[in-house]
């Protein structure tokens, strides 16, 4: 910047998500109808984006130590990453400027597909200072983006949104690449961008969580993660307008990002939350030498990570809302442990004319020490049973999904359910909250 899971629910707090459904209907009736799920957001692989991390630290101690602009140990970064890309069939793009007398460089790489009127961007600036390899700032905001660029490629993804990462140059001289990048957009072009999301530092070594406060939507689906997981965050403020995103909100175009610390001091009331040192940097080797792959703290850098995908999955890849009503149910049900009963929240739908359409969109909030053992279903106002999830997902926490049902044979108008049952011993939770869309 220019500047294990429990099974236990001891740490899960209340999720900031929309969405879920709950109810019981006679067995007679139940007939279960397919149901296409959003694309699930993959773990991106801690050690993928550390691979990365350590390639960057070698191009840099082979070019004098550094990755900066204009030196070349960029040029050797930028090589690495396109080269990466190409193979995963990308469509790269190099962009030259220049500054300070030296070529400078920004790699764009499109993926096939999406609506190229709808586009949904995530960058990171690539380049160091020259005091350093700049491992943290802003290695790890270009590793994560990278890798998850490549977990695009790797799940043949087909999004909604047409999807484009950057990895920008000369941030560290006054955010340079990106400003020329977007300064070269035609007006036409700039009112395709969907949003920025924005990578700066997310491997800091005494780690906050820092979630941009600009765009609502993007700013939410970060939070949403971390509620997900159970961490809680902060609005980010050292960075704002320091960093490439600043670019692209300056001429309007939605941004979000996340960040987990530079120069700024850690509080007592921060490190009771986050753990780390109070009283201490959350980087102390921001902008020095000392920024090395010793200077990455793995457990920020990993849940970073897989926020950057969960965020190109929800925002880039889900099912669109259908244009119809939303209707919301908000209220906590507590779902018992096994061998209790199902328990069901409900949802009265009036005014819509007509049947569901066949893209209905059910929104799951469930707060749950071990998804695994949950079964979800869907039930209709006549008592037709749509199975949403059935006890997958394995040891992870909590259920925060979206799913398509096809659900056109329904009368809209009517009490719809969500029925949620426990189907193993150990395990509690509650409904948090469930919407569907018409």
């Amino acid at each position: 910047m220019s500047l294990s899971v429990s099974r236990r629910l001891a740490a899960v707090t209340a999720l900031a998500v929309a969405g879920l459904f709950a109810s019981a209907a006679p067995a007679a009736l139940a007939a279960p109808t397919a149901v296409a799920a959003a694309p699930t957001p993959p773990d991106i692989p801690l050690a993928n984006v550390k691979a990365h991390l350590s390639q960057l630290s070698t191009i840099a101690a082979n070019n004098g130590g550094n990755r900066a602009h204009g030196r070349a140990g960029y040029k050797a970064s930028i090589d690495y990453v396109k080269a990466k890309l190409d193979a995963a069939g990308f469509t790269t793009t190099l962009q030259t400027f220049t500054s300070s007398g030296a070529t400078g460089y920004n790699l764009i790489a499109d993926w096939p597909g999406g609506d190229p009127n709808s586009v949904l961007m995530a960058g990171a600036h690539l380049d160091s200072v020259t005091s350093g390899a700049g491992i943290n700032d802003n290695g790890s905001g270009s590793a994560a983006v990278l890798e998850t660029a490549l977990a695009v490629s790797r799940a043949g993804l087909q999004p909604t949104k047409h999807l484009r990462f950057g990895w920008w140059g000369a941030e560290e001289l006054g955010l340079v690449g990106s400003r020329y990048y977007v300064n070269n957009l035609p007006t036409a072009e700039r009112a395709k961008f969907a949003g920025y999301l924005n990578f700066d530092m997310i491997g800091s070594p005494n780690p906050g969580y820092f979630v941009y406060d600009d765009d609502p939507t993007i700013e939410q689906t970060f939070k949403n993660y971390y509620a997900g997981i159970g961490v809680p965050t902060e609005i980010e403020t050292e960075g704002d307008g320091r960093s490439d995103h600043a670019s692209f909100k300056n001429v309007g175009i939605p941004v979000g990002g996340l960040f987990t610390g530079a120069s700024n001091t850690k509080t007592s009331a921060q490190a009771q939350k986050w753990g780390g040192t109070a009283g201490q940097s959350f980087d102390r080797c921001y902008h020095s030498s000392c920024d090395n792959t010793s200077n990455i703290n793995d457990t920020a850098l990993d849940r970073n990570a897989d926020a950057v995908a969960y965020a190109i999955w929800n925002l880039g890849a889900s099912t669109p809302v259908p244009p119809g009503p939303s209707f919301e149910n908000t209220t906590d049900v507590t779902i018992p442990d096994s061998p209790a009963a199902a328990v069901t929240s409900s949802i009265t739908v009036s005014g819509v004319t007509g049947n569901a359409p066949a893209t209905t969109k059910v929104d799951v909030n469930i707060v749950h020490t071990y998804r695994g053992d949950l079964v979800v279903d869907l039930l209709a106002p006549d008592g037709t049973v749509y199975n949403l999830h059935n006890r997958s997902g394995g040891s992870a926490d909590n259920l925060v999904q979206s799913y398509t049902v096809n659900a056109s044979s329904e009368v809209a108008n009517g009490v719809w359910k969500l029925r949620v049952k426990d189907s193993a011993a150990q395990d509690v939770g509650y409904i948090n909250s469930w919407k569907i869309t018409f």
